[in-house]
């Protein structure tokens, strides 16, 4: 089994959000949204191995104030809103690599999924092996392509988007599944080779809904704080 030091954390926080402005610093119950994240990397991992990535010196300075060093910059052309995780994953590599830090897999922790637990995260790094391109917590989808779902045809009527549309009951159709967006565990070299859209070898790890909320609109923020004091 990897040991905590062969886990590369990173954690994106760019500075130009759009849906809910300065988000990543934004208070969260308390807490800047982004010390969570921090938090629950450094529990699993060094700090050496646990890298913000951000464009922002605001940023950069309520990271440090969790006591980590941010020595690591987000290179400009990496800031803009249409930038991919790929991208930022493969840049935080290189510079990892240029320093000799070690690692045999990469955890991906979004700070906009701050009610996930320090023990999902451990499930997901748990069900990781090299012949694997990547796990990822998933949530059972609300809608089901066989049962609820509908695409249009070309005649522009609707049409049951899987299957033959004869699931009755939402129980009886196969279940699917969606990303939470809360932990990504990542074959480095998978990654390096190609997109994760390609990866063909992926598994879940289901996590409980009500700890799979991404923040990215400002209802999602009053659902989350909601949540969050509820359960504390």
């Amino acid at each position: 089994m990897a040991t905590a030091t062969d886990t590369l954390f990173i954690i994106p926080a760019r500075g130009g959000s759009k849906g809910i402005p300065g988000k990543n610093i934004k208070d969260f119950c308390g807490r800047p949204l982004i010390h969570y994240a921090i938090e629950q990397a450094r529990q699993l991992g060094a700090d050496s191995h646990v890298i913000v990535s951000t464009d922002s010196e605001e940023i950069a300075e309520v990271a440090r104030a969790t006591g980590l060093r941010v020595d690591y910059r987000r290179p400009d052309e990496l800031g803009g809103d249409t930038t991919g995780s790929r991208e930022v994953m493969l840049d935080v590599m290189d510079w990892a690599d240029a320093r000799g830090l070690k690692y045999d897999r990469i955890c991906l922790l979004q700070p906009t999924s701050p009610l996930r637990t320090v023990d999902d995260i451990r499930r997901c790094l748990e069900a990781y092996s090299p012949e694997l391109d990547m796990v990822v917590s998933t949530v059972e989808s609300s809608t089901n392509p066989y049962y609820n779902c509908f695409e249009e045809n070309d005649e522009g009527f609707l049409r049951i988007s899987k299957g033959d549309g004869q699931f009755v009951r939402r129980q009886d159709a196969p279940k699917v599944w969606e990303y939470s967006g809360a932990v990504y565990v990542i074959n480095p070299q998978s990654l390096r080779e190609r997109p994760l859209g390609s990866f063909a070898r992926r598994r879940g790890v289901e996590i409980d809904r009500a700890r799979a909320v991404d923040l990215d609109t400002a209802l999602d923020w009053i659902i989350a704080e909601t949540v969050c004091r509820h359960s504390s």
